[in-house]
């Protein structure tokens, strides 16, 4: 198995979980981590002996967002952001939200195929109140996954909701108590392993993801660029 400083893969019964692994900081994002993460979500789509793959966080929180202790660079060339996403793989990533996804742990959540989430856990896509815009596609997959009314209320306002909340909103399959989050996201992901082909789900998610992946490519260039614009002008970057 590889070994990381602030990601932890393994590989059990055909499942592969990726856990974020900074809990002092509640997993908070850093260039190092988006590096490891994409280098075990890699390592996971090419393993023959994986066929689902859990993201989570270690601790109490999935992902309390950026790390601006570790001065941030927005520059479009030189982001902490993954070179692979979960849906650019052809097997089913679930992310089993644990604790608070703030930021990028709410973006990069929305780029797998389900969501399990805490019920109190903490949601928000802060980006408009620290006068920048959300990232990783989320303008378009937001209202995919949960509709327009919705992104709108959580990308333009920048409020907080809880896990059950974020449910209801339709973020995510299923809200439930932190201690179940992961084990349901594994039992969900096992039963893909033990019960389906690989080359039929692999087929079955190039279809699902066809007609948003021309948008996802026009639109998170996009993102960036009015990311880094917003960045210079809050004196961020």
């Amino acid at each position: 198995m590889p070994s990381y400083e602030q990601v932890c893969y393994q590989v059990s019964e055909g499942v592969a979980t990726i856990t974020l692994d900074r809990p002092e900081a509640l997993n908070a994002w850093t260039k190092r981590m988006a590096d490891e993460f994409s280098d075990a979500l890699q390592i996971a789509a090419d393993a023959t002996d994986v066929s689902a793959v859990v993201i989570t966080g270690k601790g109490r929180a999935f992902c309390a967002g950026l790390d601006f202790g570790e001065k941030p660079s927005f520059d479009p060339s030189d982001r902490a952001e993954p070179s692979i996403l979960p849906w650019q793989i052809d097997k089913p990533v679930i992310a089993a939200i644990n604790g608070h996804a703030i930021g990028v742990g709410i973006t990069l959540a929305l780029t797998a195929d389900i969501r399990f989430i805490a019920d109190n856990a903490i949601v928000q896509f802060p980006f408009v109140q620290l006068g920048l815009v959300s990232e990783l596609g989320s303008h378009v997959l937001l209202p995919r996954i949960a509709g327009q009314e919705v992104a709108s209320d959580l990308l333009l306002s920048g409020r907080k909701v809880a896990g059950a909340e974020a449910a209801a909103m339709g973020l995510a399959s299923a809200s439930m108590p932190h201690d179940s989050v992961l084990d349901s996201a594994k039992a969900w992901a096992s039963q893909v392993a033990e019960h389906t082909k690989p080359a039929a789900v692999a087929s079955s998610k190039r279809i699902l993801w066809h007609d948003v992946r021309s948008s996802l490519s026009e639109i998170s260039p996009l993102e960036v660029t009015e990311m880094n614009r917003l960045a210079r002008s809050a004196g961020l970057a």
